[in-house]
């Protein structure tokens, strides 16, 4: 296994792991908003401390790049960018929806959720671990529909979904853990590119 460190910057959470020889270790603070950027840091020197491990002994970054939270997003990209950077490291991009579908679970068909507000979630179906339902913006009676093509719903946070439907709870850590594992060992390293699935409320307003 190689050594790697992972960041989630997201969704309201913040997740670190650090890795080091099968050694796998997280710092994770349940409710971050608007704090990502003054707690990424020293969530990644907590993780590392944890791990007894250093950043030049990385062989690889990690971020989550959405869908979720723009400005969430912008920071963990930013910070593992300057890592691959500084250390001349390749980057493994994770998306949001990856986090969840790696969760263990044992259905067939998983529909992956972050919740967009409003009523409205950004979407991703998987059978296994393929991308079969590409990532889109849904409003709640979509979500339900799809629920009757036998898509069991998955999502790392609590959802206002879960008042009408059976929303499956992944484990941010497990999920991030189990994704950055699975797409290094398919070496699906590259651009760490911000999956915005819809514009941002400036642009949309900048629209009109």
């Amino acid at each position: 296994m190689k050594n790697f460190l992972a960041i989630d910057t997201s969704n309201n959470h913040l997740a670190v792991l650090a890795a080091k020889n099968g050694n796998v270790q997280s710092v994770f603070i349940p409710d971050c908003a608007m704090k990502h950027a003054v707690s990424i840091m020293p969530a990644v020197e907590e993780a590392l401390k944890k791990a007894d491990l250093r950043l030049e002994e990385c062989d690889f970054f990690a971020a989550v790049v959405g869908a979720g939270s723009f400005t969430g997003i912008r920071i963990g990209i930013s910070a593992v960018k300057g890592f691959c950077l500084a250390f001349g490291k390749p980057a493994l991009p994770v998306t949001s929806f990856d986090v969840a579908a790696y969760n263990g679970l044992d259905v067939q068909k998983q529909l992956c959720l972050v919740d967009a507000l409003h009523d409205c979630y950004y979407a991703c179906g998987y059978e296994g671990d393929k991308v079969v339902f590409q990532p889109a913006y849904l409003e709640e009676e979509e979500i339900l529909g799809l629920i009757k093509e036998g898509y069991t719903l998955v999502s790392c946070t609590k959802l206002p979904l879960a008042e009408k439907a059976t929303v499956f709870s992944a484990d941010p850590c497990k999920g991030l853990e189990r994704a950055v594992l699975a797409l290094s060992a398919e070496k699906k390293f590259g651009e760490l590119t911000a999956l915005y699935v819809r514009k941002s409320s400036a642009e949309l307003n900048q629209g009109k």
